[in-house]
């Protein structure tokens, strides 16, 4: 199955807070942009943003740059219906990232658990060029992915997982500014372990 209509299906057959990504507060993102103090007219851009409530929140915090890409038009529209005359204020991309045509550049570059899905050196080398394309000079980009001790697996798919040696290796191109590992419990009360790190563009 494709990558595009296997989350089309995922998002159109399983309720939102039943999968294991759900994160009703993305306190370790929110925790993020304030540490390294985007301002509210900075463009932030969330692949893979899907029915993540990292939006919602950027929102109610006054963002007014927000562009969201997810490949699965099913889980944009969801968001979409969720903020309701809000999603006027967001950019909505449906794409997979290795598609896209970047027509401008982003200040804050967010991606819990995109990038693990990627498990051919082809599909690494062409979300390298996009985030050299997407993300501007002096801008931030929040990585996070499955760790060495997360699952092997997500939604059935194999993932890749990385280590606070790994992860940095495959964005060498930017400055690593810090890596740290956190536990995020599932709806099932399961754990699992992330790695996230964050590059500056210099």
């Amino acid at each position: 199955m494709k990558r595009k209509d296997h989350w089309n299906n995922i998002y159109s057959t399983k309720e939102h807070d039943s999968v294991s990504w759900y994160q009703p507060e993305p306190t370790t993102s929110l925790k993020a942009i304030d540490k390294f103090q985007i301002p509210l007219d900075a463009q932030i851009i969330d692949i893979g943003g899907g029915q993540s409530f990292l939006v919602d929140n950027l929102l109610k915090l006054g963002y007014t740059n927000v562009t969201v890409l997810d490949i699965s038009k099913e889980a944009i529209q969801k968001t979409k219906d969720r903020l309701g005359e809000l999603a006027h204020n967001v950019q909505w991309i449906v794409s997979d990232i290795l598609d896209y045509e970047f027509t401008e550049k982003y200040d804050f570059w967010h991606d819990r658990a995109t990038f693990h899905f990627l498990n051919t050196q082809s599909d690494i080398a062409s979300y390298q060029q996009q985030i050299k394309k997407g993300l501007n000079h002096n801008g931030i980009a929040f990585i996070g992915t499955f760790s060495t001790d997360g699952p092997t697996k997500c939604s059935g798919i194999e993932i890749t997982q990385y280590d606070e040696h790994g992860l940095p290796d495959k964005f060498n191109f930017f400055e690593k500014i810090e890596c740290f590992r956190e536990n995020h419990t599932t709806p099932s009360e399961k754990n699992q372990n992330f790695i996230f790190c964050t590059f500056k563009n210099i």
